[in-house]
């Protein structure tokens, strides 16, 4: 990338940040993500200012701060914005171009009293004994994929990661385990997710141009036009599971979101529900099998931390710090979006209502204040001290830190689990993996190409 053009800013208010035309910054963060922030961060510091030629969706308020997007990589700063009144620092509006695959009643584009509300309603099966309870879903899911593997030839880790964490999500979300029913649900899925995670069908729909921007009458088409057969078979699960009779013996997420009430005690609505469950199957697949294809990715180039990893399959402890350190190394998901309802100073800048603040978990993450030998990959630092709730970033954080976590973490720690302590993996090439955007993430550049050389005691 060619070099970064000298700072403009509004004196007072917008922190510095590049002078190129607000379309090419859109190009370039759209195709280059990474290493475009690295040089703004390296020019302009732990505050700088980008304009996407955005539309903020907060009406009147925006005026000249639409499209400008402050990028935040000081800790301090990460701080005051999750901490700030929900009623000054928003999320909703900076989801709202997902509205249309998501839906209204999402807990993404929902801001408060109706996010905390929601949010009570999701939480519950989503932590504790009942999540721990899906454990044994992902490691079977795991191993019934690595029989798949072709051994002695090159391929792609990462759509392997995809067609394990998809079948995790229907039966825990689901709880679907009928052979046909679950081919049947899963086939719907896979077509919309793969489309959906397409970048030429992203770009040919215009879905890369409307972030912050309400959604066009040619998006929603696109998106009905997509979703529609999954719709269908939500719709028709909720209607299942609202005539069966056996919901207390039954641990499906969906089995609980039926029996859930608000506190004025009304239950969930269909249409509600089915905001709910589109959110978590969009959110839960694609994000979680990219974090997992960077896992195996960072392993098999370093083979002292996998011989670690797999002499210690029995412990949960090294395992969970590979997927800490992978997620802040390689967080699939840059950073996260909030937006001001009313003005705020940060930094020593006034910054408008309107303003768009993008903590940055790419940036925050390469802190050599923060870690040591930030671009080391090193397990252990995650054995020596907790993560931070403002230096460890790869969920967002706060009020708004995502739901689905725990669940994340988890099913990266059992299919990391189950498939070192039965797979001898190699690197398919000598030159690691290069990072590419793709959307709003992430991913390896190759799809994590390796080899496998064996099995070891594959059920």
């Amino acid at each position: 990338m060619s070099e970064v053009p000298q700072a403009t800013g509004v004196p007072g208010r917008f922190p510095p940040g590049p002078r190129l035309p607000a379309t090419l910054q859109g190009a370039r963060w759209l195709l280059g993500s990474s290493s475009f922030l690295e040089r703004c961060h390296q020019r302009y510091g732990d505050l700088f200012t980008l304009d996407l030629a955005a539309k903020a969706a907060l009406g009147p308020a925006a005026d000249r701060s639409q499209g400008r997007w402050v990028f935040v990589a000081d800790p301090a700063h990460v701080k005051r914005i999750f901490t700030a009144d929900p009623a000054v620092v928003r999320t909703g509006a900076t989801n709202r171009f997902l509205e249309p695959l998501v839906g209204p009643r999402s807990i993404l584009v929902q801001d408060e009293p109706e996010h905390r509300d929601q949010r009570k309603l999701l939480l519950p099966p989503l932590h504790g004994e009942r999540l721990r309870g899906y454990g044994a879903v992902m490691s079977e899911a795991a191993e019934a994929e690595l029989c798949r593997w072709p051994v002695g030839e090159p391929f792609a880790l990462w759509p392997r990661m995809q067609a394990i964490t998809l079948e995790v999500i229907v039966r825990t979300v689901f709880g679907i385990t009928e052979p046909s029913r679950l081919e049947h649900v899963t086939r719907a899925l896979r077509t919309m997710l793969d489309r959906m995670t397409n970048p030429r069908w992203l770009f040919a729909q215009g879905l890369l141009a409307t972030i912050a921007s309400p959604p066009s009458d040619r998006l929603r088409g696109a998106a009905r036009r997509l979703v529609g057969p999954v719709e269908e078979v939500i719709l028709d699960e909720i209607r299942r599971r609202r005539a069966m009779r056996d919901l207390n013996d039954r641990t499906d997420l969906l089995s609980m979101l039926v029996q859930a009430e608000y506190q004025d005690g009304s239950p969930m609505s269909d249409r509600e529900l089915r905001d709910e469950l589109m959110t978590l199957l969009i959110a839960g697949h694609e994000s979680t099998a990219t974090a997992l294809a960077w896992a195996f990715e960072l392993l098999l180039r370093h083979p002292e931390k996998l011989a670690r990893l797999r002499d210690e399959t029995g412990s949960d402890e090294y395992a969970d710090a590979v997927v800490k350190e992978t997620l802040r190394l390689r967080p699939v998901v840059p950073f996260v979006l909030r937006c001001l309802n009313e003005p705020m100073e940060l930094g020593g800048h006034s910054l408008p209502a309107g303003t768009w603040l993008a903590p940055c978990a790419y940036l925050v993450h390469r802190r050599p204040d923060c870690y040591p030998e930030p671009l080391a990959f090193r397990p252990e630092r995650f054995l020596d001290q907790p993560a931070g709730a403002y230096t460890w970033l790869p969920f967002g954080g706060g009020g708004r830190r995502c739901l689905g976590a725990g669940f994340a973490q988890l099913e990266m720690t059992r299919v990391l689990q189950s498939v070192v302590s039965r797979a001898e993996l190699v690197p398919a090439k000598v030159k690691p993996e290069e990072i590419r955007a793709r959307f709003i993430t992430l991913a390896p550049a190759r799809g994590t190409e390796v080899v496998l050389r064996r099995r070891m005691g594959v059920r």
